[in-house]
């Protein structure tokens, strides 16, 4: 019986993920063929080409990652050592931190009124 259920479940998944895809084509064509035709003289879209043309935006914006809500690498390494870190340690940390900052911005953190283009003329 759960075995049936499985693949029902699984079977299920795939027609919504594929209705889902269709559909997404189907208002990407509905917008491209409403407005860019007549802004930019593009031609009009068929539902293929509109599924092409998520895939290809799929592939240059955000690419195939498996986790795309997770931290980047280096985040979950800064993390776990800041999480090493002694007290001492961290406010060196923040420290060394709030100097780079002040260089790149060229203000003070704790006196943001420090900084070049906020002085009184």
């Amino acid at each position: 019986m759960k075995r049936g259920f499985k693949a029902r479940k699984i079977a299920l998944v795939i027609v919504i993920a594929i209705a889902a895809v269709f559909l997404f084509s189907f208002i990407v064509m509905m917008l491209w063929n409403a407005i860019l035709p007549k802004v930019t003289n593009a031609g009009e879209l068929n539902i293929w080409q509109a599924m092409g043309l998520l895939l290809l935006a799929k592939i240059l914006f955000s690419g195939f990652h498996r986790h795309h809500h997770d931290r980047p690498p280096w985040a979950r390494h800064l993390r776990k050592k800041w999480r090493h870190m002694t007290p001492e340690e961290k406010e060196q940390f923040k420290a060394a931190l709030k100097e780079r900052c002040r260089w790149k911005f060229g203000q003070d953190m704790d006196n943001p009124k420090s900084a070049p283009d906020n002085q009184p003329e």
